[in-house]
């Protein structure tokens, strides 16, 4: 009995055009899949051979021209969640169509389909709910997990993206609301880096939400519960960790939106057993240390004399925190002198050695007693605030992982910008209603001297008559190229040196280094290309760590290559059913 193919079987994850795909499929079958459909494009002999005369209108178009049609229907919209709506609709009809779209237009569509957007998609998700994608592993289905992932049309999978929607951007729990983050993860996967849509899968585990507007609202689809904590929780994670394991040996798993509680402790316990990584721990490290190191290139001081001072001691802030101090013993300190030029603030203050309740991950970047002890004009102590920390320790980088809006204020920018002649500030808290400070009041506070990053999209910046394009410190310019590189050479784990690996892979690419005016990261258009770069620099990492097998740079470079799925469409071949099928 020949095989049906399924939307996995749709076509090999290729960097060159697809080739004749075959399939069962036909009529509205062949329709209804969205990573076999190609509306209007099905050629006469493919309508002839597919049963789908009258199933279309009878003119034939191409790709381009589809494109065309939907980019004028999507521009023709008017709010964003309109056009989150209207990108998620087009996924699920027509997957090719909907990666042509989002490539060809990069820039103008990611804050759609991610930051900013997807927040409120994921605060909106019951009540635009229309197709389902991926799975949500409710904790009634915990016995279940390892059949419902055995199933056959997983067999692919290559990439897993997954929450439990506790920790949504800065907006907070949204439930089962939080799978619009793994959707808009992965679809930013295949955008940027070309994974093939059918090897990802976006899994939201609903644990319950503490949410009551969610918890009362009747359209709500998730499990209408308070959210499940403790050894429950545990159990449930460790019921899917060991199921994807025995499942996919080679799989990338990326844990995502996880509570600072769980976040840390999660990777902790699972980065040695899968190859996983927390892309809010070391994807945001990852570009803000490629970020800062093009920044650095720009001031002229050198990485190691940098003082980093952080608002905001989450899991994002040490995260981005323990990429730099590795890149700072890399670049000839102690460890001990780099740890000594970070001052890390968070709600109860700067941390300090004893403090109490000073979590593991916080605990590496608690300054000494004894190096404050002579800090003067404190404005509430004991506790010591941001405020102090930029009057005492003249920081030359400050970084916002807080989620508080306006916590930069002018007074502490300017008590910044007083002594460093070029201070880097990053507010990077999502999305833009919670940055800490906008651009364009950064530039006005500093005259025009700030090295600036954001972590949501702003309008351009106005400096001499001209716009200056505001650099968005978006995980987009990492993770997939990250995930990427692993999956070319399948890499048995992720290591810290490839996180290093991919900053400075990012960084090489920086505008500034040949130009202090130009920007510090590339272009959005150019992503394509910058996760190539990454996913190499990722790849040849893993290889001479012995964590993938032995190749070459020639090699590591077509494995890459070999990987990148093009949205293009394939001519189709029909297999026909036979007996009982």
């Amino acid at each position: 009995m020949p095989h049906a193919a399924s939307s996995a079987d749709a076509e090999p994850a290729s960097g060159t055009p697809p080739r004749a795909v075959a399939t069962v499929r036909s009529g509205y079958e062949l329709l209804n899949d969205p990573l076999l459909n190609k509306g209007t494009a099905f050629t006469e002999a493919e309508r002839e051979e597919f049963d789908l005369h009258g199933l279309l209108p009878p003119h034939v178009t191409s790709l381009d021209w589809q494109v065309t049609r939907r980019l004028d229907a999507f521009r023709g919209l008017g709010g964003d969640l309109q056009k989150y709506i209207f990108l998620r609709g087009l996924q699920d009809s027509n997957e090719t169509l909907f990666y042509a779209l989002l490539t060809r237009n990069i820039e103008e569509m990611m804050p759609i389909v991610y930051t900013p957007t997807v927040g409120l998609g994921c605060q909106q998700f019951s009540h635009i709910f229309r197709k389902p994608r991926g799975l949500f592993l409710s904790l009634p289905l915990q016995d279940r997990i390892a059949g419902i992932l055995g199933h056959a049309r997983f067999d692919g999978i290559e990439t897993i993206v997954v929450s439990d929607g506790e920790r949504i951007l800065g907006l907070g729990d949204q439930g089962a609301g939080g799978m619009g983050i793994p959707i808009g993860k992965l679809s930013l996967y295949t955008a940027c880096a070309g994974l093939h849509p059918a090897t990802t899968l976006p899994v939201l585990l609903d644990v319950g939400t503490d949410n009551k507007d969610h918890l009362d609202d009747p359209l709500y689809i998730g499990w209408r519960h308070e959210r499940v904590r403790g050894q429950a929780y545990d159990d449930l994670v460790d019921t899917f960790a060991q199921a994807v394991r025995a499942r996919w040996p080679h799989v990338l798993l990326h844990w995502e939106d996880f509570a600072l509680r769980n976040a840390n402790r999660l990777l902790a316990r699972y980065r040695e057993r899968l190859c996983s990584y927390n892309d809010d721990i070391q994807g945001t490290a990852a570009v803000a240390v490629a970020t800062l190191l093009a920044a650095v290139s720009v001031t002229g001081e050198e990485l190691a004399r940098q003082r980093i001072a952080v608002l905001g001691a989450g899991s994002a802030g040490t995260g981005i925190c323990a990429l730099l101090l590795r890149a700072m013993i890399a670049a000839g300190l102690s460890e001990a002198e780099a740890r000594g030029r970070f001052y890390l603030v968070d709600r109860d203050g700067l941390l300090i050695e004893g403090m109490a309740d000073l979590q593991p991950f916080q605990a590496p970047f608690a300054q000494a007693r004894e190096r404050i002890a002579g800090w003067k004009n404190l404005q509430s102590p004991p506790r010591i605030g941001l405020a102090d920390v930029i009057a005492n320790a003249h920081p030359t980088v400050l970084i916002g992982t807080s989620g508080q809006p306006h916590a930069f204020t002018a007074p502490m920018v300017r008590a910044m910008a007083a002594r460093v002649r070029r201070p880097i500030i990053f507010p990077l808290s999502n999305p833009t209603q919670r940055s800490e400070a906008s651009p364009q009041d950064l530039d006005a506070w500093t005259e025009g001297r700030a090295i600036i990053g954001t972590g949501s999209p702003f309008p351009p910046l106005r400096r001499d008559g001209r716009e200056i394009r505001v650099d968005q410190t978006n995980n987009a310019y990492v993770y997939p190229g990250i995930g990427l590189g692993v999956i070319a050479v399948k890499a048995r784990r992720i290591s810290d040196a490839m996180f290093l690996a991919a900053a400075r892979g990012l960084a090489e690419l920086a505008p500034a280094r040949h130009d202090p005016a130009a920007n510090l990261l590339p272009p959005l258009v150019a992503l394509r290309k910058i996760s190539f770069h990454v996913a190499v620099a990722v790849a040849a990492q893993a290889v001479a760590e012995g964590l993938a097998d032995p190749l070459s740079d020639d090699e590591v470079a077509a494995a890459v290559r070999a990987k990148m799925w093009q949205p293009v469409y394939a001519t189709y071949r029909r297999l026909r059913r036979t007996g009982a099928q």
